[in-house]
């Protein structure tokens, strides 16, 4: 029988690219401009930038446009949607280079972006024009002679962390995608598969260095600007570039972990769900049964107009305690089912969410909403179902290209955190939630569709928790939703990031990812405003 990895999810897309070092002579500068809020020069392009800018950085940076071979890479992105637009990319080679390199786009009227991995999903970003910080070269790991904690590059990324460590006896909060940066993930929060355990990345991050909008490197800690270590852990993306930072690192644990996979026929939804409200018991499920992730989706080898119930668990240990914690799902009858044990570093692949799978591939456009949950309702569930089996036999083109996934931690080590300690708002959400649309590009009508249903999805999730507030889990917001629903609805919250943005970023050059402050003028506002504005009505059972 054919793995659920190659039954569910088929090809796999991964992106390559070398980088060459130059030295070329300086020229002279271009005049400064007053503007707060720069506007990328017109004559802006990889040439002038290599003249200007080559001599001071190291050997090791690279700078090119969008004529070179790298750039078509080195710009992909994992949503289309509402791409930056990239005049040239510099390549960092050294962590000392950011603060050159953003002092040299002050100076010459230069908005500036800085990127790992490529997986913002903001509409904001689609405001940007000007040159892409490419922090990939920065991927050092040191680990502590305490052995408790080890120093990142500010370009490493999930599955390198993870692989690395493994191998020398540790492990760390990472996302639970192999391929997002790891502070992609964790300046946002970051869950992932250890969270029951240690909580969040950002709950695990002692100090950072970074490079603010005016240009100047500073250190972030609880003893040097412990104001904006609050901020970093939560809203980070809004205050600067992180070039390093230390981070928790903790003993490994058992050499393997058990993985469960299932595939359910759609009239099994009621069974599914009650079993999966029984076993996380609204935030109390086991530590070591650290994540499961469940999808809606068509899979045309099962049936062309019912979606699927695609469900994956993974346990920190033996098959025997693994088991026993899912007794109640063995016993709902299953198309497919599959079982494991592997080491920690290839759980992500038995999850179908390690660099080279389908949920990792770049190039696509997405039409996402999202949601916070503690528990799930069942009658909503239901009819996300049935809307999702309409739309199969009325108008398969959308519904071939549509995941509605639901994803659920061991949240203990994230609930026992102080609320008040970081700038992340959320912590009594169990679970995860995001509608996730592929639609092809330049189809406007297919488009409009997939945001439809987007938001019905959406507001069906929100409906089925009366008494609770929508919340939005800022890396999987899609821009359009109200501010408090992403960083948090007590006033005090927003007051406190405002006040430190004027503090350390008065210019707002950190405008470009879910800003907390507003760009003047109506820019970054986007395409497409007021698609996530959300609709409540309320389910009960």
């Amino acid at each position: 029988m054919r793995s659920l990895v190659s039954l569910v999810y088929g090809s796999l897309a991964t992106l390559l690219w070398v980088s060459v070092y130059f030295d070329l002579a300086s020229a002279a500068s271009i005049p400064r401009y007053p503007d707060l809020e720069a506007r990328t020069r017109a004559d802006l392009d990889s040439n002038t930038v290599r003249r200007e800018l080559g001599s001071r950085l190291s050997r090791g940076t690279v700078i090119f446009g969008p004529n070179d071979e790298r750039f078509a890479a080195a710009t992909a992105r994992w949503n289309m949607f509402a791409p930056p637009q990239i005049r040239v990319v510099i390549q960092p080679g050294e962590e000392s280079d950011v603060s050159k390199i953003v002092k040299y786009c002050n100076d010459n009227s230069i908005d500036f972006l800085a990127l790992n991995r490529g997986h913002g999903n903001s509409q904001s970003l689609g405001s940007f024009n000007g040159v892409q910080i490419s922090m990939v070269s920065l991927t050092n790991i040191t680990i502590q002679p305490n052995r408790q904690s080890a120093w990142f590059g500010g370009g490493v990324y999930g599955g390198l962390v993870t692989k690395y460590l493994w191998e020398r006896g540790f492990v760390t909060t990472t996302g639970s995608c192999d391929c997002v940066g790891l502070l992609g993930a964790g300046l946002g929060g970051g869950h992932g598969r250890h969270e029951g355990l240690h909580g969040m990345v950002s709950d695990n991050i002692r100090q950072l260095n970074i490079v603010l909008g005016d240009g100047r490197a500073i250190r972030v800690s609880p003893t040097s600007n412990s104001d904006l270590l609050w901020a970093m852990k939560g809203a980070g993306h809004n205050f600067g570039i992180v070039t390093s930072f230390e981070l928790n690192i903790f003993p490994r644990g058992p050499d393997t972990w058990h993985y469960h996979n299932y595939i359910w026929a759609g009239d099994q939804l009621e069974p599914v769900f009650t079993a999966l409200n029984n076993f996380h018991k609204n935030g109390s499920t086991p530590v070591d049964m650290t994540t499961n992730f469940g999808s809606f989706f068509l899979n045309t080898s099962v049936s062309t107009t019912d979606p699927i119930l695609s469900w994956t668990f993974a346990y920190r240990g033996s098959a025997q305690k693994a088991e026993a914690l899912l007794t109640e799902f063995n016993a709902i009858p299953a198309v497919y089912d599959e079982q494991g044990d592997v080491p920690y570093t290839l759980i992500s692949k038995a999850q179908a969410t390690s660099e080279d799978d389908f949920i990792c591939m770049h190039g696509n456009k997405r039409i996402t909403t999202t949601a916070g949950l503690q528990v799930y309702n069942i009658t909503a569930e239901r009819l996300i179902y049935e809307g999702f089996k309409a739309r199969a036999i009325s108008n398969p083109a959308l519904a071939a290209g549509c995941g509605i996934l639901h994803e659920g931690y061991s949240t203990a080590g994230v609930t026992a955190k102080n609320p008040a300690d970081s700038a992340y708002p959320f912590r009594s959400d169990h679970h995860l939630m995001l509608f996730n649309g592929v639609v092809p590009p330049g189809d406007a009508v297919l488009e409009a569709q997939a945001w439809e249903w987007a938001n019905e999805v959406r507001d069906m999730w929100n409906a089925g928790q009366p008494g609770r507030t929508a919340n939005n889990y800022v890396n999987y917001a899609n821009g359009f939703e109200d501010l408090e629903t992403i960083y948090g609805r007590e006033p005090w919250r927003l007051e406190r990031l405002r006040a430190l943005k004027q503090k350390y970023d008065p210019q707002n050059k950190f405008r470009f990812y879910n800003p907390i402050v507003e760009p003047r003028e109506g820019k970054g506002k986007g395409k497409g405003k007021g698609k996530g504005k959300a609709r409540r009505r309320s389910f009960q059972g």
